[in-house]
C-alpha cells in the first residue's frame, strides 16, 4: 500500500509540474526538471528530515521512472487556460492528499514520536507544491491561495490519531486521503481562506529620478 501511494503520488504531482512548465513556456527539459521537482519534493524532505539518506524516490528507479513519463505526458497534453487551471487544482489536491498520508505513516513506521508524525505528514503533502511554485517562479499556492495546508494538517492529525489507538488500516488511509483531497477542492471552490492583510506600501518609497537638464550648449553661428 505505501509503495503503490508513494508512486501515484509522485505521478500525480509530476503531472501537475509538467503542465505548470507547458505553460510557463518551458521546454521538454525543464518540463521534466519540474516534474521531478514536484513529484519527489515532498517525500525528498521527509527522509532528509527523517534521516533517511539517500532519500528513498532518489533511488528508487519506479519513482523516477513515472515521475519524467509523467512530466513528458503533460508537456504534450494540449489544454486551454480554464481546463490546465481545473487539472493543475485536481492533480495538485490529490498529491496533497496522498503524500500528506504517507509521510505520516512513513515518519510513524521509523518511530517518530506524534507530534513529529504530524509535522512530517505536512512537509511531505506540500513541498513538492512548494518546489514546483518556486522553480516556475511563482509565490507558492500555501502562502497566498485559498486553505491549503490546513487540509494536509488535519489530515495528518488524523493518520497519527488512527495510528496511536491501533484503529489504522489501508482502507483508513484511503480514506483520509480522499478527506484531504476533497476539502482541499471544496476550500478552493468556496473560495474559503484565511485572514489576510490588506497590502501594505513599500517600506521604502521609489523616487523618480530627476529630470534631465537642459542642453545648455549655444546655438551654431550662423554663416
Amino acid at each position: 500500500m505505501g509503495e503503490v501511494a508513494e508512486l501515484v503520488g509522485v505521478t500525480v504531482f509530476a503531472l501537475s509540474g509538467g503542465l505548470v512548465a507547458a505553460r510557463r513556456g518551458m521546454d521538454l527539459f525543464g518540463a521534466v526538471v519540474l516534474a521531478l521537482a514536484a513529484g519527489l519534493g515532498g517525500g525528498t524532505l521527509r527522509d532528509v528530515l527523517l534521516g533517511a539518506v539517500p532519500p528513498t524516490n532518489l533511488s528508487n528507479a519506479w519513482a523516477l521512472g513515472c515521475a519524467v513519463a509523467a512530466g513528458a505526458v503533460a508537456f504534450y497534453w494540449d489544454l486551454g487556460l480554464a481546463r490546465f487551471r481545473r487539472a493543475v487544482l485536481v492533480l495538485d489536491a490529490g498529491g496533497l492528499g496522498l503524500f500528506t498520508v504517507n509521510g505520516a505513516v512513513t515518519a510513524l513506521a521509523l518511530g517518530a514520536p506524534p507530534l513529529a508524525a504530524v509535522l512530517l505528514g505536512l512537509v511531505t503533502g506540500i513541498g513538492g507544491g512548494v518546489v514546483r511554485d518556486l522553480l516556475s517562479g511563482q509565490v507558492p499556492v500555501v502562502l497566498q491561495d485559498d486553505i491549503y495546508a490546513l487540509p494536509s494538517l488535519a489530515g495528518s492529525v488524523a493518520v497519527v490519531a488512527l495510528w496511536q489507538t491501533g484503529a489504522w488500516s489501508a482502507p483508513a488511509g484511503v480514506g483520509v486521503a480522499a478527506a484531504v483531497f476533497l476539502v482541499r477542492l471544496l476550500a478552493r471552490r468556496r473560495r474559503w481562506h484565511l485572514r489576510r492583510t490588506a497590502a501594505l506600501p513599500p517600506a521604502w518609497p521609489e523616487h523618480p529620478q530627476p529630470p534631465r537638464p537642459p542642453d545648455t550648449d549655444p546655438p551654431p553661428a550662423s554663416s
